[in-house]
């Protein structure tokens, strides 16, 4: 999972940021509770009075108010007053000193506003009337008290002259435009947020596509046969998708989720509501079913991707041999292997999904709870005076906000597993060097001529017990024919792939120009080289395009000629567009013979020193076969030419014939030589042709 979150490394800034813009985004998130509260408390309750101190009240109100004062309160009510025309009028003073003078006065406000109301007696005494309210403060909060100076004030104010209607809209409708004013706050921090963390997930999963395109460009043979092209096609596709997706959703969610529930924590604590038991119960069983969801979809996750695999692989082999399953009737046998694949990912994905669909429910039902249990202890506290209707809307609002942030934080349990087993299989192909390497100071053949030289060359495959080839040694000269000649499985095609250095010899040596071939760089000693595939390979694009595979920047008289030996211009010469004729993907709109000759005229244009051909003639009839044989022996005469041959008939005439067996030379020489000491070459011979041929050659 540390490779998920070592993705972002090259964005910090942009991470920062976005932090930033998030941290704005709680805050406006987080202030909107708060303004419900002062709405409901101030707005409505208390019709817009903020503080007990009235901002106007007539001599008579205050006369009868400074009676209940000590001599303390009085000094602090004559410094907060002026008198103009009988009418006190509150002096211009910060929040902070009218919080204090909340506090200070609150015990003579509420005796006048009980005095009032004729809610309480003061025949006994303004001191045991100040006891009663001090008791009050002790056994219920100063919460509702505040109320009842407010109730004061507003009446106050009433019998002042101030409109208290008037201010109370005023001050509904200030609270409503702040309200719109940081939703809309929000609402931009939120666009931008998603702008930066989709242009991050997307630049995330460009780079890691290209990354592993290049590596997988570099991998040797041994590379791509230990992870498979159906891995390999997954970790490129899907799992890139899933550290994208992922990622975008880290950035968005799971880094705003702790910055919204820690900051909700503080909120609720200031709300005044004795009640945070409840959300450390919430909290407490939110992560329980956390560590519960990772521990039992974290090993499926790992096996899903392997399931995914697998069933690319099965697709892929099913899709490229249809031609062959439906010539063997073997559709209904296919079709039951898909379903094994496919029927093992769904059940594996069905678990996952079913947890995913118990977490919600689950959920919910913690939320609800949460709300049912919030309210019922709310009730009480309200009930007893030491909390406001408010006040508990706010509690209520938090509580949900910081269940919701664990809720989020829930999810990405799930989706981060996934993502961080991708991430790993990813990380795997990135962190796999090929084993064929370059040397860090490389040699260079000023005159290519095409010597190939063997000597006891050794070759086993990685993690092989046995070599496949085993004691090589002979000499390909320019300007002659070697041809390569065995059973199935005697090592012909893996010989030759070690002379581009698709993999590296284990014992002996190659030379190439009698530089050895690893000391060579890799693209100078392919570029030497013209192969031409035992399965011809030809790409989507056009007849031009493939055969200037090679060499981009070849002229059309020279692939022309390329054509004209590999006996590929009839074919070409009969389509209305000729070399700009469309060639679609793997070469499926032409025959297996166009296919081959195809390939070879791409191996000639790009003019190599060394001709390989792997099997290279086996689609192509006697008569295309010998034409060909013939052009290329015009027009390649200084060029070294290898070719491996099932058919004694293609390579009677070479220069010098290779005979493997097992892995081991078992004849070298020419036609007539081996048929009088080669055993393994006479039975091959014997097999293909009549006596009369041989006589006849």
């Amino acid at each position: 999972m540390r490779k998920l979150f070592a993705n972002l490394l090259p964005y910090k800034k942009q991470v920062l940021i976005m932090v930033l813009i998030l941290i704005l985004q709680a805050y406006c998130d987080l202030a909107l509770p708060e303004y419900t509260q002062d709405i409901i408390d101030v707005g409505i309750q208390n019709r817009g009075v903020e503080h007990i101190l009235p901002e106007k009240i007539t001599s008579e109100d205050a006369a009868g108010l400074e009676v209940l004062m000590t001599d303390q309160e009085k000094k602090l009510w004559d410094a907060s007053y002026r008198v103009d025309d009988k009418v006190y009028s509150r002096k211009a003073l910060d929040e902070d000193r009218l919080e204090e003078l909340d506090d200070a006065l609150l015990i003579p406000v509420c005796l006048a506003f009980r005095a009032g109301t004729g809610d309480l007696e003061l025949s006994a005494g303004t001191e045991d009337a100040r006891a009663h309210i001090k008791a009050q403060i002790e056994a219920t909060g100063s919460q509702t008290l505040h109320a009842m100076g407010a109730a004061f004030a507003a009446a106050a104010e009433e019998r002042a002259g101030i409109d208290v209607d008037a201010r109370q809209k005023a001050y509904l409708w200030h609270e409503g435009f702040l309200m719109l004013l940081m939703a809309l706050l929000m609402f931009a921090a939120a666009a931008v947020v998603s702008f930066i963390a989709a242009r991050v997930g997307a630049s995330i999963g460009r780079n890691l596509r290209s990354r592993l395109f290049h590596s997988v460009m570099s991998f040797s043979s041994a590379e791509m046969e230990h992870f498979s092209t159906a891995s390999l096609i997954t970790r490129c596709t899907n799992d890139v998708q899933q550290v994208q997706m992922t990622t975008t959703m880290l950035m968005r969610m799971v880094t705003y989720a702790p910055i919204l529930g820690i900051w909700g924590i503080v909120k609720v604590a200031r709300t005044g509501a004795s009640m945070s038991w409840i959300i450390a119960l919430a909290v407490l069983m939110i992560l329980a079913l956390v560590a519960l969801l990772f521990a039992v979809t974290m090993p499926k996750f790992k096996i899903m991707q392997k399931l995914i695999d697998a069933l690319n692989l099965v697709s892929r082999e099913i899709l490229t041999g249809l031609s062959v399953i439906r010539a063997f009737g073997r559709e209904k046998e296919e079709e039951e292997r898909f379903d094994k694949a496919n029927a093992d990912l769904m059940r594996t994905q069905l678990f996952t999904n079913r947890v995913m669909a118990l977490m919600q429910p689950t959920m919910m039902m913690i939320m609800y709870g949460l709300t049912l249990i919030i309210t019922w202890v709310s009730a009480k506290h309200i009930d007893a005076g030491d909390l406001q209707v408010g006040a508990m809307t706010a509690f209520i609002t938090y509580s949900m906000i910081i269940v919701f942030s664990f809720l989020i934080i829930t999810v990405m349990s799930i989706l981060i597993p996934r993502a961080g087993v991708a991430a790993d299989r990813i990380d795997e192909v990135l962190r796999t060097s090929s084993s064929v390497t370059e040397d860090p100071d490389p040699m260079t053949i000023d005159q290519p001529k095409g010597l190939v030289e063997f000597e006891h060359v050794c070759f086993r495959y990685p993690g092989a017990e046995h070599d496949v080839l085993s004691d090589i040694t002979f000499t390909a000269e320019p300007g002659k024919t070697t041809a390569i000649i065995g059973s199935t499985g005697s090592g012909k095609s893996t010989l030759i792939h070690l002379i581009p250095r698709f993999y590296d010899i284990t014992a002996g040596s190659l030379r190439v120009d009698g530089c050895e071939v690893r000391r060579l760089r890799i693209r100078d000693l392919r570029s030497e080289i013209g192969l031409v595939p035992q399965k011809g390979v030809l790409f989507s694009g056009t007849v031009a395009s493939n055969l200037r595979f090679g060499k981009a920047s070849a002229p059309e008289e020279e692939i022309a000629l390329a054509a004209e030996i590999a006996q590929a211009t009839e074919f070409i010469d009969a389509k209305p567009e000729r070399f700009d004729s469309v060639i679609s993907q793997g070469g499926s709109n032409v025959s297996g013979g166009q296919k081959q000759r195809l390939a070879i005229a791409r191996a000639l244009t790009g003019d190599p020193k060394i001709l390989i051909f792997d099997d290279s003639f086996s689609a192509l009839d006697m008569k295309t076969d010998s034409r060909l044989r013939k052009a290329l022996a015009e027009h390649t005469k200084d060029v070294t030419t290898i070719i491996v041959a099932q058919r004694i008939s293609t390579i009677l005439h070479a220069d010098q014939i290779l005979v493997l067996d097992e892995g081991r030379i078992a004849g070298l020489g020419t036609h007539q030589e081996l048929m009088q000491s080669c055993s393994v070459y006479q039975q091959i011979a014997r097999s293909q042709l009549s006596e009369a041929e041989l006589e006849a050659v």
